[in-house]
């Protein structure tokens, strides 16, 4: 007969045990499923604050940020050389253009400015003087000049001198009797004098009633002109040439009227496009060698500025896996330390220097097609940029735990030094306030408080002090017995405490970090995660290589980027 199949009755129900068995299984497949998620954390995580040697070795990943960075550094301070030298010859064109200006109009001029003025005079004779002369000197310009310079159109779209004088309304002055009688009001004239008025006899403009000053009432005569320029020093270094425009003010200051006329010379240049170059041989072919380098520069920190956002988005990611595992385990929020950790302000340097690299860079190539003039601003984005590319080298420095001294330090000691120094700068600028009201009228280091604060400071590093106390007038002694207790106490208190309780602060903190580096740093919640698995690896060795694989296998697509994160 056959066999027949094991039935259960119709009636009869399924035994308890069986469900228990079934949820058994199910509770266990769940917890190793857990452990399979948490395993697959921890190893993101380890590989994420790996260093990139320290990848490859894992899992083989070549640092391409790494090498990126590198060609980043070279092609970035090449470019910025480059350009160095480039705007120091714009910079030597201008101040020395500056300097033959000064000869050439201001009569008498030594060489040497006396002040922040150029010179001055003390008689009527010589205010004349000196006017007629940077007059005269301006319609010979092309006679006399040694440079490349030809007569520009001022504000008016004119050629020639605009001459101004600036004086009260109207009256009277008897200093004799002690007598007063002036309208405050302030009045401007104006004189434009063309090339064709200065061709002829000179008599004629110099006895206009323009001329004749009264100077007690005078208190300002300015002179103003606007003078062309090509800079050919550029076609030697194999650069197109940029043209010029010099908008020159002479300024006789009479405000004082204490007898002393103030003579400035302010000379503003601005580079222009210039409108008709015929240049034979290769510059033109530098030029383009140049456009082509810096264009690489530009796709190397766009490369540079994509790889290190992605980094960003993808830590942000980590972290908030990280977040969820945690509060879902531990029923607790992770510290404020931790959540920081996934935030690598190395990345956020870069970017800022990649930023500042690529406007910079299309700014230079504007510059250099002589579309655009705006030397200074280049200059800043440029050299801020590098100064940042090479910051951010410390970076990987501190990977080894013999360079990255410096970095710990500061970061423990930024908190406290901030805060001291909040307090410190309160002393500082009482000081700074002080100095200027009483020791401004007797001292050229107290007469602004930009000024003030300038030489403060440099008394605080021990520089210059002995002319600070020399050069104090005496002509008052209560102010020269207040600028002995004024200077003595600000040197005492900064440089015997406040700046020795600075480097207390820094030196506190360095002793923090090497203790730690020798004893171990304090373990956080992420790490104290971080050391669960080596300290379960005796008890989980022949599980971990299970584990690992079904977290292979059961990692979405999506989570694959984050293996890839630095």
């Amino acid at each position: 007969m056959a066999r027949q199949p094991c039935r259960l009755p119709q009636n009869s129900k399924p035994e308890r045990g069986s469900g228990v068995f079934r949820l058994t299984v199910r509770n266990t497949m769940a917890h190793l499923d857990s452990e399979v998620n948490e395993e697959c954390l921890r190893q993101d995580l380890k590989f994420y604050f790996m260093s990139p040697c320290e990848k490859y070795r894992a899992r083989h990943q070549i640092p391409w940020k790494l090498g990126l960075q590198i060609l980043k550094i070279v092609m970035v301070t090449a470019q910025l050389v480059r350009f160095g030298l480039s705007n120091q010859l714009v910079v030597a064109f201008k101040e020395e253009n500056t300097v033959a200006f000064k000869h050439l109009f201001l009569k008498g001029y030594s060489g040497i400015d006396e002040d922040d003025y150029s010179y001055s005079v003390y008689t009527q004779e010589d205010a004349y003087e000196s006017i007629f002369f940077a007059i005269n000197q301006y319609h010979h310009l092309k006679n006399i000049s040694l440079g490349t310079l030809g007569y520009g159109e001022n504000e008016d779209n004119r050629i020639g001198l605009k001459v101004c004088k600036r004086h009260y309304k109207k009256g009277t002055m008897f200093p004799s009797n002690e007598t007063l009688n002036i309208d405050s009001d302030i009045e401007t004239d104006c004189l434009h004098i063309d090339l064709q008025a200065l061709s002829k006899n000179p008599q004629d403009w110099k006895n206009s009633s323009f001329f004749r000053l009264e100077f007690y009432r005078l208190l300002q005569v300015e002179i103003s002109f606007h003078l062309k320029g090509i800079d050919l020093q550029t076609i030697h270094f194999r650069e197109l040439p940029d043209c010029y425009v010099f908008q020159n003010t002479i300024t006789f200051d009479n405000k004082a009227h204490s007898g002393k006329i103030k003579i400035y010379f302010d000379s503003d240049a601005h580079i222009e496009e210039c409108k008709d170059l015929n240049i034979s041989g290769s510059i033109q072919k530098n030029t383009q060698y140049i456009l082509v380098f810096d264009a690489f520069v530009i796709v190397i920190c766009l490369a540079s500025l994509i790889l290190c956002t992605r980094s960003i988005v993808l830590a942000l990611k980590l972290r908030k896996r990280f977040l969820n595992f945690f509060l879902e385990k531990y029923k607790r929020h992770v510290c404020n330390a931790d959540r920081w950790e996934f935030i690598n302000g190395w990345y956020i340097l870069v970017i800022i220097s990649d930023l500042m690299t690529i406007i910079g860079s299309i700014l230079k190539m504007e510059i250099k097609a002589k579309n655009l003039t705006n030397y200074d601003l280049c200059s800043i984005l440029l050299g801020t940029s590098t100064l940042l590319v090479w910051v951010g080298v410390i970076r990987y420095l501190g990977y080894f735990q013999t360079y990255n001294v410096l970095i710990l330090t500061m970061q423990a000691s930024l908190p406290k030094v901030l805060r001291f120094c909040a307090c410190a700068g309160m002393i500082y600028l009482g000081y700074t306030f002080c100095g200027w009201i009483v020791l401004g009228p007797y001292h050229d280091k107290f007469e602004d408080l930009d000024t003030v604060a300038e030489c403060l400071f440099s008394l605080v590093n021990g520089d210059d002090m002995f002319a600070t106390f020399a050069q104090i007038q005496k002509k008052s002694i209560l102010v020269w017995l207040f600028s002995r207790l004024y200077l003595y106490s600000f040197i005492s208190l900064f440089i015997y405490m406040i700046l020795s309780l600075f480097i207390a602060l820094i030196t506190d903190s360095y002793d923090t970090i090497k203790k730690y580096q020798q004893n171990g740093f304090p373990d956080t919640d992420l790490q104290e995660f971080l050391k669960e698995c080596s300290s379960k690896e005796k008890y989980q060795k022949e599980s971990s290589a299970f584990l690992s694989r079904v977290c292979c296998l059961r990692r979405k697509g999506s989570d694959d980027h984050l293996i890839l994160i630095n």
